[in-house]
């Protein structure tokens, strides 16, 4: 009995444990989902606050916690000449800049650019009607405006651009006075910049008042600073301008815009405009700096990744004083040409044996004002009917034909008259009074036209007899064209600058045929004044024809400002061989030097005989029309020493009304003393 009571009693105090226990499991479970539910609502508290309540602010914080790279311009590499001697250098200025922020809106630029119109004036000359739009519709209540009235949908995806036309088809809705021009042109300076791209706003000319007003409002302009932009000046003058050209101030020329844009430029990049300039703007332009600029909250901190490389340097063959005093020749000497109706004159100085250009000068003139300009580069783009400068290269097609040879090659100068033509004759000889036998060294000392007519017709196949009718096919003009070509008349030279043109070639069908005759004289084709150089050099250089060069080297630039290492040579580059026997050479030789030394009457740069070292060469005096009037184009082209040739000088003054002066002897006897002095010295042979 006493057993079962303890039993039962265990059995009870069991079950009341049971049921203690089984009680408390939902309390438990209740108090954790109560839990879980309470962290879950705190969660959704927070990712409100977060997302919907702050969202944009934190949005702005993660993007201005990224880390990015600011670029910065550099200055431009120089331009020496071949001493050694600044030709274009650079000037610092202060400068008004403009650093565009990653996260910057037209909001902010419209507002800055307000604010800094207010401090600075810019040059305004640019400025476009899509800039004035742009500016305009920058200011929202603008905008609305013109959605307004030109009833466009308020947030479509093309309101904007549709405001643009609207505007553009109605100029007249807005008006912008010159206080907002000058802001609206700053505002199109920010907007065409590059994120984290420092451009100049003003370059140029900024006052210290300006200097002072900016910088009291820096606070109040985000991303604008004072800092330094870089011009060019000309330490020798500015009339080097016209050969290696110019840069940029006011950003990226317009008909090369979206090409640079696409080689990473930003459209208020200066850059090169013109001629070597634009050429080697690669080369000048040298690598923007980079800075990482780090932006965590409100905390901005920039670290210098690369300081940038200053532009390389371009080293000419240009001898600066050499040049600026053929072109001081040029000048002296032009109006004893007779220049009432001349288009100007042109120079080119060349090494024969390497293609180096030691000078290259001109002048253009206006015929109808007489105003006259520096026009260097004249010489590569401005096709001129030479004359008798050509006749070597004719006489040289006669011998490579076979039609003369250095041992037989006497014919009589006479008039030619074929028919249906007028009578053709050597300047010394209209009449036929003035007959006589020479040999093809002789007919360039008298610059025969009757020789080199009749050498031509013998290419041609024609028996001339006087009057007779020509039977001479227009295959004739291709086969001259072709020796002419060999010595570089009539083609492109290839030389390192920009904007070479090829020349003129008259018509060539069977109803010009009567021209080839003067084709073969020098009176018909045009050719500019560095194929007579190149043309003049293969010559004295026994068949070479090389290409012209005015870039000897690009070279680095030290630490203490001063030419560095040679990045690249300039090779002298043969463009071809004539194959023609030395003494095809030595005859044109023989027939160049009689030009300057010859005893005949009729010698025609007799004035060049007792100049040292000896010159050998070839005068021209083209037939030409001129603003309605008879004028004659005075060329000459010819070396020195005539024995050792050390420089080709060749030149040209088309228009001239006065060819009896000798302006172009005078010319090319005062330009090889000026060789001789600043550029060689003492000359190695005579």
């Amino acid at each position: 009995m006493n057993l079962f009571k303890r039993f039962k009693g265990i059995f009870n105090r069991e079950n009341e444990r049971r049921q203690t226990s089984q009680s408390a499991i939902p309390f438990r479970l209740n108090l954790l989902l109560w839990i879980v539910a309470l962290l879950l609502l705190t969660l959704g508290i927070r990712l409100f606050y977060l997302q919907v309540l702050n969202g944009t602010s934190y949005k702005a914080l993660v993007k201005q916690s990224d880390t990015t790279t600011e670029t910065n311009n550099v200055q431009r590499g120089m331009i020496y000449d071949s001493t050694g001697k600044v030709l274009v250098g650079n000037q610092a200025h202060q400068a008004i800049t403009y650093t565009k922020g990653s996260t910057v809106t037209d909001a902010d630029m419209y507002k800055v650019a307000n604010r800094l119109g207010n401090y600075i004036k810019v040059n305004t000359e640019r400025l476009t009607d899509r800039n004035q739009i742009d500016y305009y519709l920058a200011d929202a209540s603008h905008l609305k405006k013109v959605e307004k009235v030109a009833h466009i949908k308020n947030g479509a995806t093309s309101s904007y651009d549709d405001a643009v036309k609207y505007l553009n088809h109605h100029p007249k809705f807005f008006h912008l006075d010159e206080a907002e021009k000058n802001k609206a042109m700053i505002y199109g300076a920010m907007s065409g910049a590059y994120s984290l791209s420092t451009i100049n706003i003003k370059a140029t000319g900024v006052t210290a008042k300006e200097l002072s007003e900016v910088g009291e409002h820096l606070s109040e302009l985000p991303g604008v600073k004072i800092g330094t932009a870089w011009t060019r000046n000309y330490p020798q003058g500015k009339d080097i301008q016209s050969l290696v050209g110019t840069v940029t101030t006011t950003g990226l020329p317009s008909d090369t815009q979206n090409e640079l844009l696409a080689q990473g430029y930003s459209r208020n990049d200066n850059v090169g405009a013109s001629y070597l300039e634009k050429l080697f703007q690669a080369t000048l332009a040298g690598s923007k700096s980079q800075t990482e600029v780090s932006t965590t909250g409100n905390k901005t901190t920039t670290k210098l990744k690369y300081a940038g490389k200053k532009g390389d340097n371009l080293v000419l063959t240009i001898n600066g004083e050499f040049q600026k005093k053929v072109q001081s020749i040029l000048e002296s000497n032009y109006s004893s040409a007779g220049n009432a109706y001349s288009s100007g004159v042109y120079a080119v100085v060349m090494n024969p044996n390497t293609g180096a250009i030691y000078a290259m000068a001109g002048i253009d003139r206006n015929p109808k004002t007489g105003k006259e300009t520096v026009d260097q580069i004249g010489a590569i783009n401005h096709p001129i009917v030479l004359g008798s400068v050509v006749k070597p290269a004719t006489l040289m097609a006669g011998l490579m034909t076979g039609v003369i040879t250095p041992s037989n090659n006497v014919l009589t100068d006479k008039p030619i008259k074929v028919a249906g033509t007028s009578v053709k004759a050597s300047w010394f000889n209209k009449s036929g009074s003035a007959n006589m036998a020479l040999t093809a060294p002789e007919a360039l000392e008298v610059s025969s036209n009757s020789y080199m007519m009749q050498v031509l017709m013998k290419i041609g196949g024609m028996k001339y007899s006087y009057d007779t009718q020509i039977t001479l096919k227009p295959s004739i003009f291709t086969k001259m064209r072709y020796y002419y070509n060999m010595f570089g008349l009539g083609v492109k030279t290839g030389i390192d600058l920009p904007g070479e043109t090829v020349g003129y070639k008259g018509a060539s069908d069977q109803s010009h045929i009567g021209s080839a005759l003067d084709l073969s004289y020098g009176n018909y084709d045009a050719y500019t004044v560095i194929q007579l150089a190149q043309y003049m050099s293969t010559i004295a250089n026994g068949g070479y024809k090389l290409r012209p060069y005015v870039v000897k080297q690009i070279r680095e630039t030290n630490s203490d400002g001063s030419l560095g290492k040679v990045q690249s040579e300039t090779e002298p580059q043969v463009q071809s061989v004539i194959d023609a026997p030395k003494s095809y050479f030595n005859l044109i030789h023989q027939g160049l030097y009689l030009v300057t030394h010859g005893t005949n009457t009729y010698v025609t740069a007799g004035k060049l005989k007792d100049v040292t070292p000896s010159i050998s060469g070839k005068t021209g005096t083209a037939e030409t029309v001129s603003e309605g009037h008879e004028t004659t184009t005075l060329s000459f082209a010819g070396y020195a020493p005539s024995n050792n040739p050390q420089v080709v000088v060749a030149l040209s003054i088309p228009g001239s009304t006065n060819d009896d002066g000798g302006a172009n002897i005078t010319m090319a006897r005062e330009i090889f003393a000026a060789y001789w002095k600043y550029v060689a010295g003492k000359p190695s042979s005579n």
